[in-house]
């Protein structure tokens, strides 16, 4: 009946069965929730506000053909994040810059040190803060020692549940010190938010007439590898491509043990604004110290909502262990254990030559929106 079946109707999925159709193929997508996105599904609230169901999704790039690809489907509201971080009481600018660094240390200070980060970094540059805890200057190493366990420690052991040298390179060097003054969150070329939202954004890229969708159906429900290297659909032999984006432990039947992940508590609160334009002075604030929640977000910073007349709705996000069948698996945790079962799930996998493994959850890797766009531009022009 199809040419192809993909398992998630994220990105990845989406991006693919996208492609797929537009070159004339039957596609059938798969999806184990009642809604299509993802993580990046989106809806409006009771009070009329935009809000994104599994944390907020702020999309940036600098790869022009994933900006331009997605335009297709979408018009943008310019949105340029901002971010700031409570620290002993005081909400200040992250990523950590010179602006930071001139609000929380005393001025003569703050000056030295900019001085001294100027002539060992590069303008405009991020440096990774385990990076600059190595260097031998005691007053870049007071800076990286204040840095680490003001903002990076705590809040990295939340939510990772780890101390960050457990954790690997990739995502540590996520949480930087911005050698510049520049206050936005980031730096690409390309930001922006889709104007109708993300579920409208993959409405309009899943509704080709050569794409069937198949919600609330897990992927056992559909496919069924078999021990000679063949996939059946439906109970009957498959010849087609299976592009499966789930999570891939599952799709092998814990043969390796569990893959580890972490998930988050998801806490939705509409709050009065008491005559205030905003509940809090940024689009998101983390709490690294002192609270069990890592940030608040609040949505009509991000999509301004007329409408809702002197009200805001607001996230706290509380990290929290993956269990299985009892919440959403959110970041892959990069162990030595966790890569080696991993590494085995994909040996498990060369077997069948029409699988094809793509995204976050498929790959175990933390990929941004746009590097999963960008994955999956790249598969179908490589295979397809």
């Amino acid at each position: 009946m199809f040419d192809a079946i993909i398992v998630g109707a994220g990105f990845s999925g989406a991006v693919l069965a996208e492609r797929l159709a537009s070159a004339g193929k039957s596609v059938l997508v798969v999806e184990r929730r009642r809604t299509i996105g993802g993580n990046c599904h989106d809806e409006r609230d009771a009070a009329g506000i935009l809000v994104h169901t599994y944390g907020p999704h702020l999309f940036h790039t600098d790869d022009e053909e994933v900006f331009q690809y997605l335009s297709r489907f979408t018009r943008w509201d310019p949105y340029q994040h901002h971010v700031e971080a409570v620290i002993d009481g005081k909400a200040v600018p992250l990523p950590f810059s010179f602006d930071t660094l001139h609000e929380v240390f005393p001025e003569s200070m703050a000056a030295r040190i900019e001085e001294k980060l100027l002539a060992r970094f590069d303008y405009d540059t991020k440096v990774p803060i385990l990076e600059l805890k190595k260097t031998p200057d005691p007053d870049l190493h007071r800076l990286a020692d204040f840095v680490y366990e003001k903002i990076f420690l705590h809040y990295t052991m939340k939510q990772w549940g780890k101390k960050p040298e457990e954790i690997d390179g990739t995502v540590t060097a996520r949480v930087p010190v911005y050698i510049g003054r520049d206050r936005r969150y980031f730096q690409d070329r390309f930001q922006g938010v889709p104007t109708a939202g993300y579920t409208k954004l993959f409405e309009t890229m899943l509704g080709h007439p050569n794409i069937h969708l198949l919600l609330n159906t897990s992927a056992h429900d559909v496919i069924t590898l078999k021990d000679d290297g063949t996939i059946d659909a439906f109970g009957a032999p498959f010849a087609g491509k299976v592009i499966y984006t789930g999570m891939l432990d599952e799709l092998f039947g814990y043969a390796h043990g569990e893959l580890p992940y972490r998930s988050v508590r998801m806490d939705f609160e509409t709050v009065p604004l008491g005559g205030c334009e905003t509940y809090q002075s940024a689009p998101t604030v983390n709490y690294p110290c002192n609270y069990d929640f890592t940030r608040i977000t609040e949505f009509r910073q991000i999509h301004p909502c007329p409408q809702a007349k002197n009200v805001t709705t607001i996230l706290r996000e509380y990290p929290q262990p993956y269990e299985r069948g009892k919440n959403t698996a959110y970041y892959p945790v990069f162990t030595d254990e966790a890569k080696k079962a991993h590494e085995a799930y994909l040996e498990d996998a060369k077997k069948y030559k029409t699988l094809h493994l793509v995204g976050r959850l498929a790959e175990y890797r933390y990929y941004d929106m746009d590097d999963a766009v960008r994955r999956a531009l790249d598969l179908f022009h490589e295979r397809f």
